[in-house]
């Protein structure tokens, strides 16, 4: 049984497996990192548009279309939980897309993302999504993030091919 404090309550997850996505990026750690925590780097590969800053606590928000305010009914909003620089950032959802068919699965879920150098010129990315449980909701929002983290981490991958 995991034991996690989400907002000011103590939520106990499931032991149901995480969603892991790992993947080798062609680039030094220094420069996937700029890629998933600096608001350039973000907008580079993963989302249209997006306001960050890397602080525990900060809300980061973000958004597939360009022309979101990111307060409105396509924006994500993000809780940044944690940091170590270069190695490791985690956040969970706070506020989904209008529609968004998981509302009560997410909120019991966070993101793990860890980068490990592989040589001097590759980084191992490991995303790891956490909180899920048996019901039925959260086994599909489940198979709705394997191949959504994939598709991401393709991307993260891809942005660094033509360099």
């Amino acid at each position: 049984m995991l034991v996690v404090l989400l907002g000011n309550a103590l939520v106990q997850a499931a032991s149901v497996d995480p969603v892991v996505t790992t993947g080798i990026v062609s680039a030094p750690v220094n420069e996937v990192w700029k890629a998933v925590t600096t608001k350039e780097g973000i907008e580079s590969w993963m989302v249209a548009k997006t306001e960050f800053e890397l602080r525990v606590g900060a809300t980061w928000k973000t958004s597939y279309s360009k022309d979101s305010t990111l307060d409105d009914d396509a924006a994500i909003h993000h809780t940044i939980l944690a940091y170590d620089p270069g190695r490791m950032f985690s956040f969970r959802t706070v506020k989904y897309p209008k529609g968004f068919a998981f509302p009560n699965a997410i909120a019991k879920t966070w993101t793990v993302i860890y980068l490990e150098p592989v040589g001097e010129r590759q980084t191992r990315f490991t995303g790891r999504m956490l909180g899920f449980t048996d019901d039925e909701e959260s086994q599909k929002m489940r198979a709705f993030f394997e191949r959504g983290n994939q598709q991401t981490l393709d991307s993260l991958i891809k942005r660094f091919e033509s360099h």
